[in-house]
Order: structure tokens, then C-alpha cells, then sequence
């Protein structure tokens, strides 16, 4: 299984300490070096974030499309990570992009790829036993990551987890 990620949903596991269900969801979680990068600049305030990047199920890979990472930063605004995650991606033929952001995530399906964000992580998670509830990380993702998630993505995700908002 082919798995490829962009910064937000490694950062965000990594600041709740909950990284590790990349690996066991995945098993291994490829990034291209831009996202790397982002990690390391992240991991100026927190060395967790720098930790993740020496863990051997996290693999550097570089793409190749330059026209394509160029055309989404350029023609669509996104950002390096963004960019050389969705070619990544897509050169690999990965079963799924790890990606929270709207503009990458409208890209990634406009191009044909599979997506799930950290949310969607949560959830699997969930489902196959993993953690018990979800609603204590995402609380504290968005209180300890600054993850942004609209009140009614909050209810529509803690009810398919069956879990409750109140």
C-alpha cells in the first residue's frame, strides 16, 4: 500500500502524540522533501516534529512532474508541500493522499486521487479499534495545533464515530 502525506496530518499527530496510528494504519507514509522541509521548520518549536523525520517508516521520496508541481503553485496557490505531495502521489499511483488543506485536497480530487485529512484518519482509527474516542484528540488538535474544523464537520465526525458533541 502506497501512502503518501503533506505536512498537516503527520504535524498534527505528531503535536497530540498520536503519530503512531500513521504506522499502524499504513505501515509506512511517504513524503516528498518539501513536506520534510515543513516538518523541520515546525520542528523548531517542537523537536517531536523533527523526531518524526528519523523514524524509518517515514520515507523521503522525490517526485519528478516539476511542470505539474509548478502549474498547482502557480495556477492553483499551493504551497510547495501541497504541490509535491499531489504529484508524489499521483507518480506513484498511491492508494491515498494524506492532505487537510481545501485548495490541495480540491486539486488532489480534480486530479483523480484518493484523500483522507486527519479527521478521516481519526475515524478509521476508530473503526478498527485502535483508539477508544476520537473527540478528546480532535479537541486537542484544534486547542494544541491550531487544526481548524467548522462546528458542523466537528458534529457531522464525532456522530459517524458515534460519539456525541455536547
Amino acid at each position: 500500500m502506497i501512502i503518501v502525506s503533506d505536512t498537516s496530518p503527520i504535524n498534527g499527530l505528531v503535536i497530540v502524540g498520536y503519530l503512531l496510528l500513521l504506522q499502524q494504519l499504513y505501515e509506512r507514509v511517504l513524503i516528498p522533501p518539501a513536506v520534510a522541509d515543513e516538518l523541520r521548520r515546525g520542528g523548531e518549536d517542537n523537536s517531536r516534529i523533527i523526531d518524526a523525520l528519523s523514524l524509518d517508516w517515514i520515507e523521503v521520496y522525490q517526485p519528478s512532474d516539476y511542470q505539474l508541481i509548478e502549474t498547482l503553485q502557480t495556477e492553483y496557490n499551493l504551497d510547495r508541500g501541497e504541490s509535491e505531495a499531489i504529484a508524489l502521489a499521483l507518480e506513484l499511483n498511491a492508494e491515498e493522499l494524506l492532505i487537510d488543506e481545501r485548495l490541495g485536497r480540491r486539486q488532489a480530487v480534480r486530479l483523480g486521487l484518493s484523500i483522507t485529512g486527519l479527521l478521516g484518519i481519526l475515524l478509521v482509527a476508530k473503526r478498527r479499534g485502535l483508539v477508544r474516542e476520537i473527540r478528546p484528540i480532535i479537541d486537542n488538535l484544534i486547542e494544541q495545533a491550531s487544526f481548524r474544523v467548522s462546528d458542523s464537520l466537528y458534529i457531522e465526525v464525532l456522530a459517524a464515530a458515534s460519539e456525541t458533541s455536547d
